[in-house]
């Protein structure tokens, strides 16, 4: 693919980034694709993931009380449980409002260490990372946004998002459809938005305006970005996934840059497609 070169002109000292199909087929890189990237909030849907394998393997429900009183799993992975931003303190009852919480994923972290009896770090080692070859792939702080890997291990990680083998395909349908539908909230960097719309660990495009994917980006997309100048979509109508990592902290550069290129290489997808 041509469009992964558009990388080469971003405001940026490092970068890579791949496209890979739901096939598991990659199409296309650019960079350093072995170059450990700080995460940031992409950490999320690597912790998210974590919990549905937790889910599946029955060491907790989604209706788990956990986190605030009232607040459950359902709640810490949707960020509705209430608790503020960073602080472990409640700012609203439970299931009302799309407040975006560090917190409430630390909370989720916490509660499955809990009911599991393994510090989370190594759950989501021998649950995940160990399983789909992320060699490279390291929570070594805040489950919310503590993790490091690769544009290579994040390739895996959006492969099984797309053609999932460690869980069941419904749930991750269900972890990548509307949870809490009609609460607004404000996107991280990108102003309120009404709807906030997010699944279970995974924001959803629908048709949020400013938005970091592209404007062809088809409203069933999800996936996340990081301060850390990093993101990782996956567009179920295109067939495929798209993983940037950068070592420029998120800013207005991203915000000029990012759509553009999710829109070249969706056009590009566009023509390889029969």
């Amino acid at each position: 693919m041509e469009s992964v070169r558009e990388i080469e002109q971003w405001p940026v000292d490092n970068a890579a980034t791949a496209v890979v199909t739901a096939a598991g087929d990659v199409l296309g890189t650019h960079g350093d694709t072995t170059k450990v990237y700080r995460l940031a909030s992409v950490t999320k849907p690597l912790t998210a993931y974590a919990a549905l394998i937790a889910i599946e393997e029955g060491v907790v429900e989604l209706d788990t009380p956990a986190g605030p009183e009232g607040s459950t799993i359902r709640h810490l992975l949707a960020h509705t449980s209430g608790l503020a931003f960073n602080e472990h303190k409640a700012m609203a009852e439970p299931g009302n409002r799309r407040l975006y919480s560090n917190a409430g994923f630390e909370q989720l972290a916490d509660a499955l260490t809990e009911h599991s009896g393994i510090p989370f770090a190594d759950y989501q080692a021998e649950a995940l990372f160990q399983p789909l070859g992320m060699k490279a792939t390291r929570l070594t702080g805040s489950p919310a946004s503590g993790a490091e890997s690769t544009v290579d291990d994040l390739v895996a990680f959006a492969a099984e998002l797309q053609a999932p083998k460690l869980i069941a395909a419904e749930t991750v349908r269900e972890a990548t459809s509307v949870v809490f539908p009609g609460l607004s909230g404000v996107l991280p960097g990108f102003g309120h938005q009404k709807p906030n719309d997010w699944g279970l660990g995974f924001e959803i495009r629908d048709h949020k305006s400013p938005h970091w994917t592209g404007s062809s980006s088809s409203p069933r997309t999800f996936g996340h970005f990081g301060q850390s100048g990093t993101f990782l979509w996956v567009d179920p109508d295109a067939g495929a996934a798209c993983v940037a990592l950068t070592d420029r902290a998120f800013g207005p550069w991203a915000a000029e840059v990012w759509p553009p290129y999710t829109d070249a290489v969706l056009a590009e997808l566009g023509k390889l497609t029969p």
